[in-house]
């Protein structure tokens, strides 16, 4: 109650407003404004309504005052954005950001007046809300196939990796928007919360800078400096400051003067404090970061491996002999819009990678959007083509496209642009539909007899030749680099060469080593040699052209004839050969189907070659034709009783030491039988069982070369069987040869067919079970390694056994196994 005085009456009790006004415009302070109830005058104008602008005006300040550090911090999120979209492609990512912070914001102002405990549930909700919206935004953006449950799945299980793996410029899809949306939601929770509800308002920034120096490194040095949005950051947070907090009166009024005098001295002191450590860590940071202004950022994308394609995938050219068994075997269905009719060529693979026994396509394929880079064409003719693909039977990961690809629509895809080859993460499946749109290149024909090729750091990949390249390769290529100048010349000559000297096959045993090249290049006709699928081809091509000093690689891929099928007979593998100022240009070194192959000694002799350690003949012991020296008469007895304890000596030590030695032979082959049959996985075991067989063959003199498919040594091993049989029997089968070589038993196949008697140890599954091995890793057991263990051990014991007694002896302790190579 509030006490009047009445001149009257004495003084009277006038009740108290119930809520009295908080702004200070109440009855209670009607005397601080000249508004009160006792100093209303009439309408028209006057004190009363001059308090009611005041009082608006105060409010409206207030408003614009609470609105500062809410809007300066949607701001700065959405520059985390702004700074992020640098490697995006359009600006939807800028959209989503700064929706996302305005969202969080908005849920924290209007969540004030609850506790705070309630505010984060509430706001994490409307977070889900709003990112189904951005996911759904972005599908539709990135026009994804799918239903929205898979891709939003998918999208959660695959945004870390993707964003750091996806080529640049990215596609906002919902994988790579989905991190960036999430992270300013939170950011705008944690600083609204901070900043607004505890009053903290430089604290309350701190989130937001964290996401911003987030989005700086992941741009890394994929894009230029962010000059002006650290700068806009910045200001920001000083607007922040500045205006979010409205001027409060002297903390320091209706204290002793003595107390006020103490409290006003440590606030300066404070503030001069903190200035000096301002300051000070301005002037030490300052010339440090000043010195990083040039500095190259740190690509985080390198901490992060891009999509790996499997063994068949890196190396897709030992497919080309199995599709050429099952010519009819449906791989794609393909539809095809181009401005010229004809058949047009599918790329597969690029592979650029060669160390002496297999070509790898050894690319780095990043995640994609539908569009993707584009590249300068070469001075050639450049035309679109439009196919839409629907895989059949083909297995795998790389997605077949005409070159070079710049969209595509219905899959998910991860690029190389080096190469210009495309993978599914994913894998095929049968079924599945896409459309790419290709710049189909024709380099410039007139150009290429005056080309030249490059040189240096850039395409020493397609110019390294591995160690061990056979003579005869290096002498063919010296050959036919002498005869052509020029690098187109010798190009043609390598093209030229191949397709006059070798016949094309359909079940040649696949490979593409040097040995398996020697062979086919120098390989007797008669014996499985000068024939090849394109894979021996192709790998011939581009080995001698390396060699004759040409950046060359070998492609995979389809031909199609327009509209329809493509099946296993249209694949094929071809050589390309890198000019300066055209680009790749392709080559074939297959004959004509019409054409009949010259033999390959009118045109080039290789020198004879010194046969193999394993097949030089052992030296024979011969006595000395030098009569022994003869004593003289009167020393006979002397000499004899000096030199007796010397010999027996040193014949009691050879003795030994031969021991010794043979014992360690034995220990250690031994150890590599029990490692090679018992260690590892089951592939690594059925390897060593066949290496254990082919060592025996070795072991009893009949070695086998690399040349030779698993097939046709298990051919061979039976055929060597069957001759110790028919030895042991009293006879032998005619016209079987002691080394398992030349000519073989009647009715033997040479290609896997049973011969000598059948297969009485199973090496035709040994063979099965390498292939298998080789063909398909990872799909052995242990119980099939167990079975390649007994078959080697029965069989090398076969062997054994069918050896003469002195043979048998020394069967252990032979060294040869111990060094010949793998």
């Amino acid at each position: 109650m509030v006490t009047v005085t009445d001149p009257h009456d004495g003084p009277t009790r006038r009740p108290r407003p119930d809520r009295p006004a908080t702004d200070g415009s109440g009855p209670d302070h009607a005397a601080t404004d000249g508004s009160g109830p006792d100093h209303t005058e009439a309408a028209g104008g006057g004190p009363a309504d001059g308090g009611r602008n005041r009082a608006t005006g105060r409010t409206v300040g207030r408003v614009l005052r609470a609105a500062v550090v809410p809007t300066a911090l949607v701001a700065a999120i959405g520059l985390a954005g702004v700074v992020l979209n640098r490697v995006y492609a359009g600006d939807l990512l800028i959209r989503l950001v700064c929706g996302a912070a305005l969202g969080a914001v908005l849920v924290s102002v209007a969540a004030r007046r609850l506790p705070s405990w309630l505010v984060a549930p509430l706001s994490v909700a409307a977070m889900l809300g709003a990112t189904a919206w951005s996911v759904r935004l972005a599908a539709d953006h990135a026009d994804l196939p799918g239903g929205f449950l898979d891709v939003t799945a998918d999208a959660a299980g695959n945004a870390v990796p993707r964003l750091l793996t996806a080529m640049i410029p990215v596609e906002p899809a919902p994988d790579t928007v989905l991190v960036p949306v999430v992270a300013a939601w939170l950011a705008g929770l944690a600083g609204a919360e901070v900043a607004l509800r505890a009053g903290r308002v430089l604290l309350g920034f701190l989130p937001a800078t964290s996401l911003y120096v987030g989005a700086v490194y992941v741009v890394g040095p994929n894009a230029g400096p962010a000059i002006w949005p650290t700068v806009a950051f910045a200001g920001l947070v000083a607007v922040a400051l500045a205006g979010g907090r409205a001027p409060g009166a002297d903390p320091t009024v209706g204290l002793p003067p003595g107390v006020r005098a103490t409290v006003r001295v440590r606030a300066t002191a404070v503030s001069a404090a903190g200035v000096a450590v301002v300051v000070g860590l301005a002037a030490l940071l300052g010339p440090v970061l000043a010195g990083w202004v040039d500095h190259r950022p740190v690509d985080p994308r390198r901490y992060v491996p891009p999509p790996r394609v499997e063994s068949l995938d890196e190396n897709p050219l030992i497919r080309i002999s199995g599709w050429a068994l099952d010519p009819q075997r449906k791989l794609l269905d393909v539809s095809t819009r181009a401005p010229a009719g004809g058949p047009t060529t599918i790329r597969l693979a690029v592979l650029s990678d060669y160390d002496g026994v297999t070509w790898r396509v050894g690319a780095t394929y990043r995640t994609a959007g539908r569009v993707l880079p584009v590249t300068d064409p070469g001075p050639g003719v450049v035309d679109t083509v439009r196919q839409e693909v629907t895989v059949a039977g083909l297995t795998g990961r790389l997605l077949p496209a005409v070159a070079t690809p710049r969209s595509v629509d219905g899959a998910r895809v991860a690029y190389d642009p080096e190469s210009g080859t495309l993978i599914r993460p994913e894998g095929l499946v049968p079924g599945l539909t896409y459309t790419v749109t290709s710049a189909r290149e024709q380099p410039e024909a007139n150009l290429l007899g005056t080309a030249d090729v490059p040189a240096g750091v850039e395409v020493a990949r397609v110019l390294r030749v591995a160690d061990g390249t056979p003579e005869p390769l290096r002498r063919l290529a010296a050959q036919l680099a002498e005869e052509n100048g020029a690098p187109y010349a010798r190009a043609a000559a390598v093209e030229q060469f191949l397709a006059e000297h070798y016949r094309l096959v359909a079940d040649a045993p696949s490979g593409h080593a040097y040995p398996n090249l020697e062979f086919f290049l120098f390989g007797p006709r008669g014996g499985g040699g000068q024939r090849g699928t394109s894979e021996q081809f192709a790998a011939a091509f581009a080995v001698l052209g390396r060699l004759t000093g040409l950046p060359t690689r070998v492609v995979v891929g389809f031909t199609s004839r327009g509209d329809g099928p493509v099946r296993a007979a249209d694949a094929y593998a071809w050589p390309e050969v890198l000019f300066s100022g055209v680009g790749w240009v392709p080559f074939d070194p297959r004959p004509h189907p019409e054409s009949t192959p010259r033999p390959v000694e009118e045109d080039f002799r290789p020198a004879p070659q010194s046969p193999p350690p394993s097949e030089v003949p052992e030296p024979t012991l011969t006595p000395p034709t030098t009569p022994p020296a003869v004593a003289a008469p009167g020393r006979e007895v002397e000499d004899r009783g000096g030199r007796t304890p010397l010999l027996v000596g040193a014949g009691t030590g050879g003795l030994v030491l031969a021991g010794v030695a043979l014992g360690v032979l034995a220990w250690r082959r031994r150890a590599q039988t029990r490692n090679r049959l018992t260690r590892g996985d089951p592939g690594t075991r059925v390897g060593g069982a066949w290496r254990h067989t082919t060592d025996a063959l070795r072991l009893s003199g009949r070695p086998v070369g690399g040349e030779l498919s698993a097939t046709e040594v298990a051919d061979r091993a039976r055929q060597a069987l069957a001759e110790d049989a028919g030895r042991a029997g009293g006879s032998r089968p005619a016209g079987s040869s002691g080394r398992g070589g030349g000519s073989r038993p009647a009715g033997s196949s040479g290609r896997g067919g049973n011969s000598g008697g059948g297969d009485p140890v199973g090496l035709a599954e040994l063979a099965g079970l390498l292939n298998q091995a080789a063909f398909a890793p990872g799909t052995l057991t242990d119980a099939q390694a167990d079975r390649a263990r007994r078959i080697a051990e029965e069989y090398a014991t076969a062997l054994r056994a069918a050896r003469p007694r002195w043979r048998r002896l020394l069967w252990s302790v032979r060294p040869g196994p111990l060094r010949w190579p793998r």
